[in-house]
């Protein structure tokens, strides 16, 4: 089960890297504006806030990453620990985006499903 939730993890960290890459890099781009629904107008008013909470999306991704790689070299509980912190912190980030706005349940559910079934599958292994 460990690895199963290792590889959910590691998608979901790759998904927070795009959304990094989407918030903080590309947040005015057409096809970025497509994406999150937002005019020129919107995404160029909105452009700071984006570059803030897309590093948000990386941090979890790098925690989630060292969490892996930790887990992989058999270094502890610290891995596992930081997989959970990561995951859970990007599960927890999704409900909060719904219940902001029930229309991005969408976005919350792709945002968050993975990570959510990464944090059951470590917990069921570390419970057996």
């Amino acid at each position: 089960m460990l690895t199963a939730g290792l590889v959910l993890a590691g998608l979901a960290a790759a998904l927070h890297v795009y959304i990094f890459f989407m918030e903080s890099l590309a947040w005015t781009r057409p096809s970025t504006r497509a994406v999150f629904g937002t005019s020129a107008e919107e995404a160029e008013a909105t452009r700071e806030l984006a570059f803030n909470q897309g590093f948000y999306n990386l941090f979890l991704a790098i925690v989630t990453g060292v969490g892996i790689a930790l887990t992989v070299c058999d270094c502890g509980d610290a891995g596992r620990a930081l997989v959970l912190a990561g995951t859970g912190s990007m599960a927890a980030a999704a409900i909060v985006l719904v219940l902001g706005n029930r229309s991005r349940a969408s976005a919350a559910l792709k945002q968050g499903l993975i990570p959510l079934l990464a944090v059951i599958a470590v917990v069921i292994d570390l419970a057996g």
